[in-house]
């Protein structure tokens, strides 16, 4: 019988701390961890079982025009190279002992640094996990999927992404030796929901390289780096607390702050574009801008007084950035199997 499984999970917004979250560079800053929150902008999948007993594999990337097949799994895991890296990758684990057809879909636009590739895992994770019955946790969906992407980019890469989609809301989460756990925030999401604001500057021409970069010096020592990312330990930190109470004037004066201290490790994490939009939504009552994830383009999150919105949405139009509208995600991933006309909780 053929069987139809649709899932989706949120991309997010990253506020302090990225970087931290890759192994081991958490362990020399005691007290690391990453501030960020689910958005209403989906990575989608859809799993489509065979009506006959054709095992054949097919990947279809809508966003990306991208698609493979494969006369089977084995087929499948013999192939050394892939179009579709992280979706072979994600079968490859799951192992389903059906055919299939595996459609995933975006709403992040390339390279926009709001952990797209992330959410599309994790959604990936919840249908495939689905269709094999594997009854997995999302902590370890979260954990396949970090070390999936990992796989595909050839680097070591962190799991602060994960987190917002599979459980949705603003969290921090505490990277500590042994591992990393969620806590959730205690803001008034309606309010925070209010005061952001994304625009999108440009796909970055290597996406993810500044992070592998500073990655790279901190493991080598370089005293700059390890000074800026004690620095942004600390401003994380206090950047929860703000958040915890609803403190917006100073949740403002720290993501200026971290900002500062983030872009100090690399020239190539800012651009001409990111400094202008910057500039112009402060200038129209934004309190505070950054550059969402590794940088060098992508998107840009800011924190704005809510009766400066229109002011500053035109600013950024003005100095070359695409708004995106979007909301705060309070459920995370969600799955639906079938006719049914409402996604549920996995």
């Amino acid at each position: 019988m053929k069987l139809r499984i649709e899932t989706r999970a949120p991309t997010r917004i990253d506020l302090a701390g990225g970087t931290l979250d890759i192994w081991p560079i958490y362990l020399f800053h005691p007290g690391a961890l990453t501030v960020n929150c689910a958005i209403t902008r989906y990575a989608s999948c859809v799993v489509e079982t065979q009506a006959s007993r054709s095992q054949e594999i097919h990947l279809v990337s809508r966003d990306t025009k991208r698609r493979e097949s494969f006369p089977s799994l084995e087929a499948l895991e013999r192939a050394r190279r892939y179009r579709l890296p992280l979706l072979a990758q994600l079968v490859r684990f799951f192992r389903p002992r059906t055919g299939l057809t595996l459609t995933t879909d975006s709403q992040a636009p390339a390279g926009a640094g709001i952990g797209g590739s992330s959410a599309m895992a994790v959604a990936i994770c919840a249908a495939l996990d689905r269709l094999t019955g594997a009854a997995l946790r999302l902590e370890d969906w979260i954990h396949i999927s970090r070390d999936a992407e990992a796989i595909v980019i050839r680097v070591p890469t962190g799991t602060q992404d994960h987190y917002p989609p599979a459980f949705g809301g603003a969290s921090a989460i505490h990277l500590e030796p042994g591992g990393e756990r969620r806590e959730e925030i205690g803001c008034d999401l309606d309010e925070l929901e209010r005061r952001l604001v994304l625009c999108y500057t440009g796909k970055p021409k290597q996406h993810g390289i500044n992070n592998w970069e500073v990655f790279e010096r901190h493991i080598r020592g370089d005293r700059r780096i390890w000074r800026n990312l004690a620095r942004i330990t600390d401003v994380a930190r206090r950047l929860f607390a703000a958040l915890n109470r609803n403190k917006w004037e100073e949740t403002g004066r720290l993501i200026r702050e971290e900002w500062e201290f983030r872009r100090r490790n690399l020239p190539t994490i800012s651009t001409p574009v990111i400094d202008r939009v910057i500039v112009a939504a402060r200038r129209q009552g934004a309190m505070a801008g950054k550059v969402c994830g590794a940088g060098g383009g992508g998107c840009v999150a800011l924190l704005i007084d809510p009766a400066a919105r229109v002011r500053v949405e035109a600013a950024i139009s003005a100095a070359g950035g695409e708004v995106l509208p979007h909301g705060i995600d309070r459920e995370g991933v969600r799955i639906r199997v079938g006719a049914k006309r409402r996604f549920e909780e996995p």
